[in-house]
């Protein structure tokens, strides 16, 4: 068997149905549609109704809130920090902060900031600019001999 003769196997693809091209074609006039009212109609598609029922999103009790003022924060681990320490993509002996992390490809984008997790080793001394960073984290970071500034909390 060679590139050129690869091909789905027989019956494993469906022609589209072209709907609308006139009656003798059998699917014309109307396009399989029914006749008139809304749903005949293009671009119509109420989502979440229920032929009058009262709808479920209705019928359960609202429940929570959602806090405007959350941050969303990207999460590195510390074993992240210290690969892209080894493969020379950041420098130690730089405060690495957020706009740091995006040139070394550690983070896509900041978001609101960057939070520090204690997963993995850290044997890099480093001092990290961020906006949060998890007990086991710091405990990490310090026993290496490096430091974190993180920004002073509103009590």
């Amino acid at each position: 068997m060679k590139l050129n003769e690869l091909r789905d196997s027989e019956g494993a693809t469906k022609s589209r149905k072209r709907v609308g091209r006139g009656i003798g074609s059998g699917s014309g006039k109307t396009g399989g549609r029914g006749v008139k009212g809304q749903s005949s109609r293009s671009g119509v598609a109420i989502n979440g109704f229920e032929g009058g029922q009262m709808p479920i999103y209705r019928r359960l009790p609202k429940r929570g809130f959602v806090n405007i003022f959350r941050g969303d924060f990207v999460e590195v681990t510390v074993e992240r920090i210290q690969a892209a320490i080894d493969a020379k993509k950041l420098d130690a002996g730089k405060t690495i902060d957020a706009a740091a992390l995006v040139e070394a490809g550690v983070i896509r984008r900041a978001k609101d900031g960057v939070r520090v997790l204690g997963n993995g080793e850290l044997t890099a001394k480093v001092t990290l600019d961020v906006a949060y960073a998890t007990k086991s984290a710091l405990s990490k970071i310090e026993k290496a001999g490096g430091s974190v500034k993180l920004p002073v909390q509103a009590a």
